[in-house]
């Protein structure tokens, strides 16, 4: 199949917001049933993290497929530094994580540095080398070394969003 088939036949719901006022009352059923129906493609994908905590997109008639857990690079940093005394829910507040940086020594930091060199992933790599579609570890590695405790903290946030439980749900529309 083409892109261009694809896209025919394919549409996404990237996000469903509904103000908190409004929560608890269906609401977001309500829009993602109703936007199905309108939709001019026979599926649709939803990627999601709250789909697994509030089923919304199911009881809307969209079938869960699969769960994707965190990855085990971003699980192996996450007790890296949970024994550095973070609170692992807290890994997607760039604040509270510059917080906790500036709180370590600087063995503690080069343990972090050494964590993601060792669990490097994609998400990572490209965070440095964002020029190179698949990067380039031993550049990576380098870059990791001279990291600002900034640009340190933005990658502890991208591992707090890595560690979220992603929901894949789809639909086929009843021909």
């Amino acid at each position: 199949m083409t892109m261009k088939e694809l896209n025919e036949k394919l549409s996404t719901i990237s996000r469903v917001v509904v103000h908190p006022k409004y929560r608890t009352i269906g609401l977001g059923s309500k829009l993602v049933r109703e936007t199905l129906q309108l939709v001019g493609t026979p599926y649709v994908e939803m990627p999601a993290v709250m789909a697994k905590y509030n089923p919304f997109a199911e009881k809307a008639g969209m079938r869960k497929i699969v769960e994707q857990p965190p990855p085990k690079e971003a699980l192996a940093i996450a007790e890296t530094l949970r024994l550095l005394g973070f609170n692992i829910k807290l890994l997607g507040s760039e604040k509270y994580v510059r917080n906790m940086l500036e709180t370590l020594s600087s063995d503690d930091i080069a343990k972090i540095k050494e964590a993601f060199i060792k669990h490097s992933h994609t998400r990572f790599i490209k965070y440095f080398i964002y020029n190179m579609p698949f990067g380039n570890k031993h550049t990576y590695a380098e870059e990791m070394m001279k990291a600002t405790l900034e640009r340190l903290a933005y990658l502890i946030k991208i591992c707090g969003f890595l560690m979220q439980t992603k929901v894949y749900l789809f639909w086929t529309k009843n021909m």
